[in-house]
């Protein structure tokens, strides 16, 4: 028997020895090899409604291999609005963001403070400001950048980003999360996927963005961007709608209420009143057609809750325009929109939104009807049957809390009547507010760009060893010599048995 197993011993010992080598080469290169520094890079997400800064960070040496930039940290500046509300009160907005760049000194390792990028992105509350009061808007900036100017890090600007770039970063974002455009392999080497990207849509406070590759012909230009992202061309389409976002569709519901005179508001649940200032309704240029030629600014108005869906909804229908398309297809509006492709990926407000429906009222979404039905549900509710969902709310979060009906209704007749996403499409829609430990939104995407981190050619090898594959495999292959052996060993034995035949 000895003889016919005497054959295995050579390769189980080279095996042996061969993960031995291995083991050692790992360890003796973890001891060796100090774990690689880290580079840092800081955004500032100036929204419409509030600002929020993200503190990213990748591997010192390997900026060029990208797919490895992850979010570090992240703080939420005090306060519900942007920094479009200090219109009149510049100086407050750069005073309002202190509090988190402390925070990021505290985060970032002090030697790495100067060599830190950091920028400053505005977003549709700050176009609005722009376009209304374009010199209190340079006045915000102004003050924006003495404050950060200040700070020990390497400032590179705070600028207004237009509504395709917010569109396209958030669809870079996405898509360079989960890997669709570069991936990092077993082998130790970075390579592009052949995976198909996913569509991008966003649902800030002032405005809405949807992007997505296609190859039909986009026949407005202006909707349409060329991206070359690691060896690879994209054409992607992409529309920002402002005044669509849904702080601003909350105000013009509430001119359209107005306009009615009838002192209730069928989106808010019954049992719950506000009153509201005439001048936050008619101040934003988002409500300008609905604003009467003549009112009081200072004039405040009670309303009451109605909590009634179907009114709601034809309140909510009358903010999509389908009278006229100048193009093969539309949207909405009169904007082109070529036909939907692929998955999508829904973010920001909407995620917010049907998280609420999921999570909180425990209600399917999993398709337009269920969606539709969540939507009505939630609109029958009364305020106290709402508060009972969310007890201990402070006055803040109630209000928002009144806000779902009104929100989900939108949301649900945005996706459905506007963009026109279909059961089979609605299928492929996710909602989501990270991926892994990274928040998706276009400030990641914003800062690749701007730090020069994804490549136009194919990246190379990365450097270093990555031990562990090789180890399964030895192991692997030793286990099964192993396995021979002993089944060997049996049926040497067995043969040899007396009883045997």
């Amino acid at each position: 028997m000895a003889q016919k197993v005497l054959w295995l011993l050579p390769p189980l010992l080279l095996a042996a020895a061969g993960v031995c080598g291995i083991l050692l080469l790992c360890v003796g290169t973890q001891d060796v090899r100090e774990p690689p520094a880290l580079k840092y890079g800081i955004v500032l997400d100036a929204g419409s409604s509030h600002t929020a800064m993200f503190i990213y960070k990748w591997p010192a040496d390997k900026e060029n291999g990208t797919g490895i930039v992850h979010q570090h940290t992240s703080c939420e500046v005090n306060g519900e609005d942007g920094i479009s509300s200090y219109a009149d009160n510049p100086a407050g907005a750069g005073q309002s963001l202190v509090k988190c760049l402390e925070q990021a000194a505290q985060e970032v390792p002090e030697e790495r403070h100067a060599g830190t990028p950091l920028y400053l992105g505005a977003t549709a509350g700050m176009r609005l400001l722009n376009l209304t009061r374009p010199e209190a808007s340079a006045k915000v900036l102004e003050a924006v950048t003495q404050t950060l100017t200040k700070r020990p890090f390497d400032f590179r600007g705070a600028h207004i980003l237009s509504g395709q770039d917010e569109g396209v970063f958030g669809w870079v974002t996405a898509n360079y999360l989960l890997e669709n455009f570069i991936k990092y392999s077993w082998a130790g080497q970075w390579y592009p996927t052949k995976k198909g990207t996913l569509g991008a849509m966003d649902l800030g406070g002032a405005s809405t963005q949807i992007t997505f590759e296609t190859a039909s012909p986009i026949e407005d230009r202006a909707n349409e961007v060329q991206l070359r992202l690691f060896g690879r061309q994209y054409r992607v389409y992409t529309h920002s709608f402002l005044c669509y976002g849904l702080n601003q569709v909350l105000q013009k519901l509430l001119a359209g209420v107005l306009q009615n005179s009838h002192g209730t508001h069928p989106c808010w649940p019954q049992g719950y009143s506000r009153e509201v200032e005439l001048q936050q309704v008619y101040g934003t240029p988002c409500t300008a057609a609905l604003r009467p030629p003549s009112f009081d600014p200072s004039r405040k108005v009670t309303l009451e809750g109605a909590g009634d869906p179907d009114l709601c909804r034809s309140l909510v229908e009358q903010l999509f325009d389908f009278s006229s398309c100048p193009f093969s297809r539309c949207s909405f509006n009169s904007v082109f929109q070529p036909p939907m492709a692929g998955d999508f990926m829904a973010f920001s407000g909407f995620f917010h939104t049907v998280d609420f429906l999921r999570s909180v009222m425990r209600l399917p979404v999993t398709t337009p009807e269920e969606l539709e039905t969540a939507v009505a549900a939630v609109c029958r509710q009364t305020w106290s049957q709402l508060k009972a969902w969310a007890p201990s709310l402070s006055r803040g979060e109630e209000d928002r809390l009144s806000r779902y009906c009104a929100g989900a209704t939108f949301v649900q007749q945005l996706l459905s009547r506007g963009y026109r996403f279909d059961e089979p499409a609605f299928s492929r829609v996710t909602f989501e507010k990270k991926v892994g430990d990274t928040e998706v939104g276009w400030a990641l995407g914003y800062m690749l760009n701007l730090t020069n981190m994804i490549p136009a050619e194919r990246p190379g090898l990365r450097k270093g060893i990555n031990c562990i594959p090789w180890v399964i495999l030895f192991v692997l292959f030793g286990a099964l010599l192993l396995a021979a052996l002993v089944l060997l060993v049996l049926r040497a034995r067995s043969a040899e048995s007396p009883s045997a035949i």
